[in-house]
């Protein structure tokens, strides 16, 4: 069968909706200034929906550092990879700022977080290394275990955070790195980004008493909001010792582009001189260099940006926990509401809240969630108001009672049709 043709009787598990969803569902353009209020389809709306978690993509200063940078030296600079031609003391200050920040040695510049966790896992484990990673990994960890596996390296998976079955893995790990002479990588997450709950990195840590590994974690939703200082989840527990990768991205608290790795200063020197996605990609351009330095000066330095952060999330969070709201085991910003219903009432539902109560947040139901399941996927930020949430409550509870009355059974809500 000719590719092309292929494609075309099969869109793929998203794509197939691409039809009617698109634009809207999937796709939706929010345009304007980036903060809690912006324009979908020509009316403004409350968004819920973008994870600027400290409110810096339109910070002042972060604006001027951005345009100033720019203005200085271009989006080209520097030209080529960084181990070519696109170093500069500048790639080199971000890197020694981050890793003194998360409490490691030394840290590593990644042009994109996904490019780069994928690039992490087959740069640490060869085929003779056994992997053991949580079932709800992000997409991105799942395809560094593809490429792992690819080449001829095991894995094995445990159950969500279950840390008896995460024991289990690793007595088999254990054995099967013998047998090929490798070593164990855990691999784990500090804040679950679809759930809000964190991975119980004291409790795998622990576990270090009794078997020999090396722990990895995509920190990638709690780099900035989570911890005393906001260094991230391992600062959280406690752990930052024992964690030895940590894993964060500049596209969540940062509100830019670009992640980095951090590890003892051997691992990271490793990594540059072995990992592929960025031997052979063009460095970061120096405004985003710049640009992240001013982000994680403001990110250790203004406490009262996370702490305002914070003050939204518990107050949403309690604000649809006293409504009646199921938000499951969330310990994080991220916070998810659960309600039962078919998927063409969360079509529904969510049509009503944007259309009508001018409120746009991220809907995720089955295959990502159990069939009977929609879930209302929240992101506050230090940008929101107590009133954006006073708001917000309110129309949450009002669309519940509809649910609960069948106003969202049929093809469309009545004040669409």
């Amino acid at each position: 069968m000719d590719i092309f043709d292929k494609i075309s009787q099969n869109m793929g598990p998203l794509g197939q909706y691409g039809k009617d969803a698109h634009g809207y569902f999937a796709f939706p353009k929010l345009e304007g200034e980036i903060n809690p209020h912006m324009i979908f389809r020509g009316k403004e709306v409350l968004t819920w929906s973008l994870n600027n978690y400290l409110g810096l993509a339109n910070h002042p200063e972060v604006r001027k550092a951005d345009a100033d940078a720019a203005k200085e030296w271009g989006l080209g600079y520097p030209m080529g990879a960084r181990m070519m031609s696109g170093h500069t003391s500048k790639h080199e200050e971000l890197e020694s700022a981050l890793a003194d920040f998360v409490g490691k040695d030394d840290a590593y510049l990644l042009n994109f977080g996904y490019q780069g966790m994928v690039s992490i896992i087959d740069t640490l484990a060869t085929r003779k290394d056994v992997i053991v990673y949580d079932s709800e990994s992000h997409a991105c960890i799942m395809d560094g275990i593809f490429l792992h596996k690819a080449k001829g390296g095991k894995s094995f998976v445990f159950p969500h955070n279950d840390i008896e079955r995460c024991e289990k893995m690793l007595k088999m790990a254990t054995n099967r790195a013998r047998e090929s002479g490798g070593g164990i990588l855990v691999i784990t997450e500090g804040v679950f980004g679809m759930a809000g709950d964190l991975g119980h990195l004291h409790k795998i840590t622990a576990l270090k008493e009794k078997y020999d590994f090396r722990l990895l974690v995509d920190d990638a939703h709690g780099f900035g909001t989570m911890g005393t200082t906001g260094a991230g989840v391992a600062e959280h527990y406690g752990v930052t010792d024992k964690v030895d990768v940590i894993f964060g991205t500049f596209a969540k608290s940062m509100a830019g582009i670009g992640a980095f790795v951090a590890s003892r200063e051997d691992v990271i020197q490793y990594l540059r001189y072995n990992m592929r996605s960025q031997i052979f990609a063009k460095s970061l351009p120096m405004p985003m260099v710049i640009g992240a330095l001013k982000r994680l000066e403001l990110l250790k330095n203004s406490p009262e940006l996370k702490e305002q952060l914070w003050k939204v999330v518990k107050a949403l969070q309690k604000g649809l926990r006293e409504e009646g709201f199921n938000l499951g085991v969330t310990e994080s910003p991220v916070t998810p509401v659960f309600l039962n219903g078919t998927i063409p009432e969360a079509t529904n539902l969510t049509m009503d809240l944007r259309e009508n109560y001018n409120l746009f947040c991220s809907i995720v139901v089955y295959p990502v969630i159990p069939k009977g399941q929609i879930m209302l996927r929240l992101i506050p930020t230090a940008a929101h108001t107590l009133e954006d949430v006073e708001f917000t409550v309110k129309a949450f509870a009002e669309i519940k009672g509809k649910l609960a009355a069948g106003k969202y059974q049929g093809d469309k809500i009545a004040s669409l049709q």
